[in-house]
């Protein structure tokens, strides 16, 4: 059961190209968003789609694999864990939640 602690898995499309970052040691850090999309019926027989959005980290090696391939459109899947930051911003205490991501697939 330890394998199903914090671990998060998704299959979305980029809403934007990854932004990539090289960190003064050297190592990389990729992130971008994707959406995910899930329908539904209602009692009343109305077909409903909705869209959510998650942000998702990547480092190291699986950084530079989605700097060389991923874009803007493209579907790709993650696995990772959920994590959350908090900060600060005019006086707002402000909660970031992304995905920290330890597997990149590929899909599109």
């Amino acid at each position: 059961m330890s394998n199903f602690r914090n671990r998060t898995q998704l299959v979305g499309y980029l809403g934007e190209d990854p932004v990539i970052k090289t960190l003064e040691n050297g190592s990389k850090v990729a992130t971008f968003s994707i959406a995910t999309n899930d329908s539904y019926t209602t009692a009343k027989g109305d077909k409903v789609e909705t869209t959510e959005w998650h942000n998702i980290a990547v480092w190291g090696k699986q950084a530079d694999i989605v700097e060389t391939y991923v874009t803007k459109g493209k579907q790709i899947g993650i696995v990772g864990k959920l994590t959350h930051r908090t900060y600060e911003k005019e006086g707002v205490k402000r909660i970031f939640t992304e995905v920290k991501a330890s597997e990149v697939q590929l899909l599109g």
